[in-house]
């Protein structure tokens, strides 16, 4: 049954924004709504939620169904409580709240009267379900990123990123039977998406979803819909399904087109030359024909525009091999102690991803590496030679909202005039009179595009990236993927884009419970080795649980003579187990020092053949040893499995 049906709705009378918008959402189907900034995709989301009005066409939401709507613009309560404002879709059990907890306080007098008013107002919340409520959303809040002290908390207390968590906390709190959901993944960690990838796919709730994380679409929307300004298709597919089908499609449309518009020339030259000949009634017929012809219209590419902008480094001098040498780092904000006796090498080509919760410090982390931290940091950094640096900010700071995208571009540079200053622009999809427009006037996309034209103004060999991807669309995402693969320079970054990190990073620095593991590997190889980590514990907790029942069993029946010999058992297969683990990283970092040796053997240095000679004979000795290892793990793996069974 369909929870919401849009008709031909369009948006814009002169220039219309989109036209011709058809789709239909059932109960329970989730939809990736998917479109280049400024397309209209918020529009559209307002469109159904009635807060704007449409030119043409229809919106009909089920009659009676809820509707939640998360917004990218985080306006909460002015004041109250965070437990308030994630409550706030049940004013009434609000005011229930409040009524006990003034009931509290009043029974601190003792008196009699107001203990009777307390069991009274206890009696109304409970019945009301209140409390059931209140665990619900604190659950929520937990899984959010906040703590249980911070429920009291005052919502004018809160940064830009809590109002975002907090304004989802509230809509996901009401569990609607329609969930419109702009960019939810904004300003959540790792962790967080996967826990929301997880709530959403066990929700009943429908949901229409607008983001640019290319990962949380594939995990959550088996449908896609493309909103185009003339077109609207609907695919029954995952993003990336979706992303490979419509270049099929697109394809084969404007062959259509070019074999009928080749036709029609044809049969037009036909016409000229013998409408006034003998054969003139054959001229006269294929005319006729040509008028009933139904025209096949060059299909229209959403993503043509997007796909124009272009990162392109400008030639950066060599760096030293060492870039960066940390000693020791630590730092700690608002009176909480974030890392301490950090110790890192970064070498040339490094591309190095910092992961973790929100919090955690990723980026006072990156601060500190780039000399941007503060004075009661701790440790040192000792830069390499010949360093030509860049930082992106995510909040974008080195942008005056007072200045225009030319003088932006030309604090950099002085020497660019304007038309070249334009020119330059024009690579980051910045056209007409969108370069002479005030930074205060951008929306975030392009504050991002412009701050990173700034920074690729000059040649860099090492950049400093702070969440580089929040507020570009996807295709703008994909095209700095390409650059920061091909730059041969270095690379730290921040980033919660997991498409991003995977494509991107040759090296991980991971906070985990305090800790940061730094890991010789990318995002990819990163996961990967959690998940077998992951996996290895579970058939170690299987293990374990089969050999104790093994050893009260054995107990039971032999003696305890024989179930020491059980523990024992249980015992060995613990070592085998964390050995394992160790097999892993070992292997890891084995396949890591084989791929770069065998990196220089494919560009040996010429006439040197010593140094040939002695990398090819470590290639050998390190591919034996890889080997070796690789097959205890796997002897190992399949004894651990065969006990498990055994159990």
């Amino acid at each position: 049954m369909s929870i919401l049906e849009v008709a031909d709705l369009g948006f814009g009378y002169v220039d219309p924004l989109f036209s011709g918008v058809t789709f239909r959402l059932n109960a329970g189907e989730r939809a990736a709504l998917v479109a280049p900034n400024g397309a209209g995709k918020t529009t559209l989301l307002r469109l159904i939620c009635g807060e704007l009005h449409a030119d043409r066409g229809s919106v009909l939401l089920e009659k009676g169904a809820s509707l939640g709507f998360y917004r990218q613009s985080h306006e909460t309560l002015r004041s109250g409580s965070l437990m308030d404002a994630l409550m706030g879709g049940f004013s009434d059990l609000v005011q229930l709240r409040h009524a006990l907890h003034d009931a509290q306080h009043a029974a601190a007098s003792g008196t009699e009267a107001a203990l009777d008013a307390l069991a009274k107002a206890m009696d109304r919340y409970h019945a009301a379900g209140a409390d059931t409520l209140e665990q619900r959303v604190a659950t929520i809040a937990t899984r959010l990123g906040f703590s249980a002290a911070d429920l009291e908390r005052d919502v004018g207390s809160l940064s830009g990123g809590e109002r975002g968590r907090l304004n989802l906390g509230a809509v996901l709190a009401t569990e609607p039977e329609l969930l419109l959901l702009d960019e939810p993944t904004n300003h959540l960690d790792l962790d967080t998406i996967q826990w929301l990838e997880g709530w959403l796919t066990a929700q009943k709730s429908a949901a229409l979803v607008v983001s640019h994380d290319r990962a949380f679409l594939d995990n959550v929307c088996p449908i896609t819909m493309e909103l185009g300004r003339t077109t609207f298709r609907v695919y029954p597919l995952h993003y990336t399904e979706y992303h490979d089908e419509r270049a099929v499609d697109l394809e084969r449309e404007r062959a259509l087109a070019e074999e009928q518009a080749a036709f029609v020339a044809k049969t037009e030259d036909f016409i000229r030359k013998n409408i006034a000949g003998q054969k003139t009634k054959q001229a006269q017929s294929r005319r006729k024909m040509l008028e009933k012809l139904d025209k096949v219209e060059r299909p229209e590419d959403v993503w043509a525009r997007a796909e124009r902008v272009r990162f392109r480094f400008a030639d950066a001098p060599r760096s030293g091999d060492i870039v960066l040498e940390c000693k020791g780092l630590g730092a700690s904000r608002g009176g909480r102690r974030l890392f301490d006796g950090v110790d890192l090498l970064v070498r040339r080509g490094d591309r190095v991803g910092i992961v973790g919760p929100n919090g955690s410090g990723k980026s006072t982390l990156l601060k500190l590496i780039a000399g941007l931290g503060l004075p009661e940091d701790t440790g040192a950094v000792r830069r390499g030679t010949n360093l030509f640096e860049g930082y992106f900010d995510q909040h974008l700071g080195s942008l005056d909202a007072q200045k225009s995208c030319i003088e932006e571009v030309r604090s950099v540079r002085g020497d660019l005039n304007a038309d070249g200053a334009r020119q330059y622009l024009a690579r980051f999809r910045f056209y007409g009179d969108d370069p002479f427009r005030q930074v205060a006037s951008l929306s975030g996309g392009e504050r991002t595009r412009l701050a990173l034209a700034k920074m690729l103004l000059e040649p860099k060999n090492l950049l400093f990236l702070d969440e580089p991807t929040n507020h570009l669309d996807i295709p703008a995402a994909e095209i700095l993927e390409e650059a920061l693969v091909g730059f041969e320079g270095t690379v730290l970054l921040v980033s919660h884009d997991r498409r991003f990190l995977q494509t991107v990073t040759t090296r991980t620095l991971a906070f985990h419970d305090g800790e940061l593991d730094v890991y010789e590997g990318g995002f990819r190889d990163w996961t990967a080795m959690l998940e077998r980590r992951a996996r290895v514990e579970r058939e170690g907790d299987a293990v374990r649980a089969a050999n104790e029942r093994k050893a009260r069993a054995a107990a039971e029946a032999s003696g305890a003579a024989r179930h020491r010999e059980r523990q024992a058992a249980a015992r060995e297969l613990e070592k085998k187990r964390r050995r394992v683990g160790e097999l892993e990283d070992l292997v890891s970092r084995g396949e890591k020092d084989l791929e770069e040796l065998r990196a220089k053997l494919r560009s040996p240095p010429e006439g040197d053949w010593e140094k040939l000679h002695e990398w090819a004979k470590q290639e050998r000795g390190l591919a034996g040893k890889v080997e070796q290892l690789v097959a205890e793990w796997v002897k190992l793996a399949d004894e651990l499995r065969s006990s498990t069974t055994e159990g």
